[in-house]
């Protein structure tokens, strides 16, 4: 079945048009006529449409092309002062994200529709051009934490969770389906997304924003008022969009309004992820390892929370050198492979653990018992003070 299913998304990728045009075009039509496939689509329960999704090429590997894209930081001054003069002209169309990063559409009514450039975009434009003129400063995660004044942002690629929602809908959007309440349940979708597109924008935006479980209202024991009077909330489910800025991509950048949103959606903690990257870069530096082809150090610890942890309290002394970490392993049993160049082998994340461990010393054998321990927390033992004697 996976076959089949990855051998059908190849054949709709080739019976696409070409790459850059698809966005674009579409934004000059309204509302498209929802084809009879994507309405069989709209039929299947979330497991077959995670399975499906499975099937086809991994969300969380980009394109050759997306990968070896030179990276140009988004000027998202100029980008706010350019939207802001046709803003009354932009294409909205929203899409539901449920906990395992599947979408489905959203169609909404005429009134709602009217209501979404203040819901979404209004507060984005005024914090980022009133930013303009009183200093607002753009960052990287790797520079500084957040502060007033402050504008964090990161490339989108380096959020895993978040390039399998973008794969959705830049690459898969035939297979998304309607958001069908019965089918697909509110309280397991965890985001909003709307995209804005404009013919005159070379690709579009999209603006994110978490749905909390407690401003959503279903089943028994919700009422509503009509007029005057206190009515059961029957055959009806209702949730409130959050007011708050917090999540925006344009272009290759994520802009991040509230980085507590980020962690909580996509799993990206910006000050662990990027003292990882500074700690995996000095261990490249400094100890020769061989990886599989295809992997390197910081491949192997994206999206890996253990090891991201594990690197957080990772100590590289001088002391420290590739031939003490070999004979330290073989002392204890847990020892390291080298190929015939020398260079310690990493073939899998259980070896990379295991050679995080050496360097930072976190094993131990008992003198007493003869036991090897894996430490989990380690405190210096200081001589006493004279006071303590």
């Amino acid at each position: 079945m996976e076959d089949e299913a990855a051998a059908q998304t190849a054949e709709t990728k080739n019976n696409q048009p070409e790459a850059a045009e698809p966005e674009n075009a579409k934004a000059e039509q309204p509302e498209a006529e929802v084809p009879a496939d994507a309405a069989q689509e709209a039929l299947k329960s979330d497991e077959e449409l995670i399975t499906q999704a499975a099937a086809a090429p991994k969300p969380d590997i980009l394109t050759a092309e997306e990968d070896n894209e030179p990276y140009e930081p988004t000027d998202i001054f100029a980008w706010a002062n350019n939207l802001y003069q046709y803003k009354d002209q932009l294409t909205y169309e929203l899409f539901l994200v449920n906990k395992n990063n599947v979408m489905y559409s959203m169609k909404l009514s005429d009134d709602l529709k009217k209501q979404l450039p203040e819901l979404f975009l209004t507060n984005i434009l005024d914090f980022i051009l009133n930013g303009a003129a009183e200093g607002l400063v753009v960052r990287g995660f790797e520079e500084a934490e957040a502060e007033d004044n402050v504008l964090q942002r990161t490339r989108w690629k380096n959020v895993d969770k978040l390039v399998e929602v973008m794969h959705w809908i830049r690459t898969q959007e035939q297979e998304i389906g309607p958001f069908i309440e019965e089918e697909h349940d509110l309280k397991r979708q965890k985001a909003i997304m709307l995209r804005g597109s404009h013919p005159s924008m070379p690709q579009p935006f999209y603006v994110i924003k978490a749905l909390p479980r407690s401003q959503m209202m279903k089943g028994d024991g919700a009422w509503m008022i009509n007029g005057k009077v206190f009515q059961p909330f029957k055959d009806t489910v209702a949730f409130k969009v959050p007011a708050d800025n917090q999540l925006m991509v344009v272009g290759q950048d994520l802009f991040v309004f509230s980085q507590p949103k980020l962690k909580t959606l996509f799993g990206y903690d910006a000050k662990k992820n990027s003292i990882a990257a500074k700690k995996a870069q000095e261990i490249i530096e400094k100890f020769d390892l061989s990886f599989a082809e295809g992997e390197d150090l910081q491949t192997m610890i994206k999206g890996n929370k253990p090891l991201i942890n594990k690197l957080q309290k990772l100590e590289i002394t001088e002391e420290i050198t590739k031939d003490k970490i070999l004979d330290h392993g073989e002392e204890l049993d847990v020892a390291l492979m080298t190929d015939e160049r020398g260079a310690i082998i990493i073939e899998n994340p259980k070896d990379l653990t295991k050679f995080l461990n050496l360097v930072n010393d976190d094993y131990i054998e008992s003198n007493l018992t003869g036991i090897r321990y894996e430490v989990q927390k380690k405190r210096e033992l200081k001589p006493p003070k004279e006071t303590d004697m």
